[in-house]
């Protein structure tokens, strides 16, 4: 991971954090995504002291972005070069800030990498809701989408969309969804839950139509210019996700954060683009994701809903 830059959304918790920690000490230049500044300067002022003390200098190097703001130019900030610029091989962070549950701000957020950076070679979309905790009624984003549809599976979609030039300049590069083994066939009918809301179906519904992207993803792109995969990284970890659910950890952190890099490392073991993962072990996800059809509607429904969500005219 020496001189790559890496995006890893929601890296102010659980997964993410620890990803983002990891990677800048192998070298990575770790984009730090929250909503919320405090929590992002954190985990860059960590990276400073991990990378300190792997020898890599002061680490972090670049405040938070707005994630809001309008599209910056070379005054925003150094945009981040070639593997073998200065500073490569130097682990480092940058804050981004931006709410998932906002398409708008979600752009925003691809306008300021875009400025920001010439490469991106890792896109780890790892940002999500869990179910809630019991009895949690239904909620909507800010588009007014079911929001577990919306931060989990609708913002990844978008940003990775608007990011696949980048992605694509910096071959060979990596597009990694964190989903998860809990997995329910989308109803086209009600996608929004707006029939009978159950927070278990809204998260699981969230994490297939990732894999279905997933899947779709691989299809589309030269798996020797952009590697896609997808994989439950381990059954509840200790997060604050889980602990929210009320339900107990079976495992660490650590056990997740080594099954992402497992995958980020599976194209050069011969793995084929477009692969589900349960931890480390290649595995398959629920039938429809298998369903050419069923992807085919979901990608109509999400270019519709992105469609209506950034609607000139729309508040």
């Amino acid at each position: 991971m020496a001189g790559r830059t890496v995006l890893i959304t929601g890296s102010t918790d659980g997964l993410g954090r620890e990803l983002a920690v990891r990677l800048a000490v192998e070298g990575a230049r770790v984009l730090v995504h929250g909503r919320d500044a405090g929590r992002a300067e954190e985990v860059r002022d960590r990276i400073r002291e991990a990378t300190a003390g792997a020898g890599f200098g002061s680490g972090a190097d670049s405040g938070p972005g707005s994630g809001s703001g309008p599209r910056s130019g070379s005054g925003s900030g150094p945009r981040s070069g070639s593997r073998s610029g200065a500073g490569a091989g130097c682990g480092s962070a940058e804050v981004l800030l931006a709410d998932l549950a906002d398409l708008r701000a979600v752009d925003r957020l691809a306008d300021e990498i875009l400025a920001r950076h010439d490469r991106l070679d890792v896109l780890i979309n790892n940002a999500g809701l869990g179910g809630g905790p019991p009895g949690s009624a239904r909620q909507e984003s800010a588009d007014g989408y079911e929001l577990r549809f919306a931060v989990n599976y609708l913002a990844g979609y978008r940003l990775t969309r608007r990011l696949l030039p980048l992605l694509t300049r910096s071959a060979p590069a990596r597009v990694v969804n964190v989903a998860s083994v809990g997995q329910q066939a989308l109803d086209f009918t009600d996608v929004m839950l707006e029939r009978g809301y159950d927070r278990s179906r809204a998260y699981a519904q969230s994490k297939l139509a990732q894999i279905m992207f997933t899947f779709d993803l691989a299809d589309e792109l030269d798996p020797a210019a952009v590697f896609v995969g997808a994989l439950h990284p381990a059954t509840y970890m200790a997060t604050t996700m889980v602990r929210e659910a009320g339900v107990a950890p079976w495992s660490t952190v650590e056990e997740g954060v080594e099954a992402v890099l497992h995958l980020l490392a599976a194209s050069a073991r011969g793995v084929p683009s477009g692969r589900y993962f349960n931890g480390t072990e290649e595995s398959r996800a629920d039938a429809q994701a298998y369903d050419a059809q069923a992807r085919r509607r979901l990608r109509e429904l999400s270019g519709d809903l992105v469609a209506r969500a950034l609607a000139p005219g729309r508040a």
